[in-house]
């Protein structure tokens, strides 16, 4: 019998069969083994990720407490692509990079610090007032005396008033707003502030109290910016600083710039806020239309739909 007839006989089948079982039990065992090595670092693996997910949850809801819409109508997360963009707004107004960096960044701290310990909000999108905040210092204002139209809840101007102090400036504060109890813009419904807050001037006096001495001093009048009398009220002074954010409307806003010519110091900044914001084109036309006229304006530029012009 050849070796070939041998291994295929029924003989040598029943004899090598224990052989045969013996090497299948070690190869099972062997890769039984093999599964649990490979296992049980990815079962850790994946406990650990299942830790680190959970953890990232809870961080991302703290943030999201922080700096997310709720209780403000508005997000302040930050993209990087938008704040890179700012840096190179308030650099070209500034002829700054460094220091445009450091005062966006100041003013985000300062923005978020101001709505977490305030009552209501600071009205605009985080990346419009970061440029303002940031921007007004660097363009060194003629003198420290500030006005703002329109204040909403008067954080804005908290916030101006602490940024300006870090600048080593000595900041005197006037604002007009008429504290209606809720924000009023012509075109637009008349309701509740997304804080549940009312707009009145304890909560911006309660608000200026945060940016200390200077915030408490605040000069405030109560009134529409157009009527003689508040503008008699606060015209006894040449102001280095004047923020334009009360009425929104194409004759409000070439109103508030034609009283800004005559109150402003030369060299003053002058702020328009929601310049080319398309929900707002009468700003722009406002602007664009004194621009073309007879004026003490030089448009120096914008940031964040907000368009930056001192007084010769």
């Amino acid at each position: 019998m050849n070796s070939r007839s041998l291994l295929h006989s029924s003989v040598s089948r029943r004899l090598l069969r224990p052989v045969a079982d013996l090497i299948d039990q070690r190869i099972e065992r062997q890769v039984r083994s093999a599964v649990r090595r490979s296992a049980a670092p990815a079962t850790a693996d994946t406990a650990r990720l299942v830790r680190d997910v959970e953890a990232l949850r809870h961080r991302q809801l703290t943030v999201e407490l922080l700096l997310g819409p709720g209780g403000r109508g508005i997000s302040r997360m930050v993209g990087e692509a938008s704040l890179e963009h700012l840096y190179a707004e308030v650099a070209a107004l500034s002829g700054d990079r460094d220091a445009a960096e450091r005062n966006v960044a100041a003013a985000f701290r300062l923005l978020v610090a101001l709505e977490s310990l305030g009552v209501g909000r600071i009205a605009g999108g985080t990346m419009n007032i970061c440029g303002k905040l940031g921007t007004i210092p660097l363009l060194d204002p003629p003198n420290d005396e500030i006005l703002e139209i329109g204040t909403l809840y008067g954080m804005f101007s908290a916030g101006l008033v602490r940024m300006m102090e870090r600048d080593g400036r000595n900041p005197n504060l006037t604002i007009v707003d008429p504290f209606a109890g809720v924000q009023l813009q012509p075109g637009t419904g008349q309701r509740p502030d997304p804080t549940g807050a009312p707009v009145d001037e304890h909560a911006v006096r309660t608000n200026l109290a945060l940016a200390g001495p200077a915030g408490a001093a605040a000069r405030i009048r109560q009134g529409f910016s157009e009527d003689p009398e508040t503008r008699a009220a606060v015209s006894d002074r040449d102001y280095g600083v004047i923020v334009v954010d009360g009425d929104h409307s194409a004759e409000g806003v070439a109103k508030d710039l034609e009283w800004a010519e005559e109150i402003a110091a030369p060299g003053a900044i002058v702020v328009l806020d929601d310049y080319d914001d398309p929900s707002w084109p009468g700003i722009k036309d406002a602007l664009d239309d004194r621009l073309k006229g007879s004026t003490r304006f030089t448009f120096l530029g914008k940031a964040a739909r907000s368009a930056y012009l001192r007084a010769t």
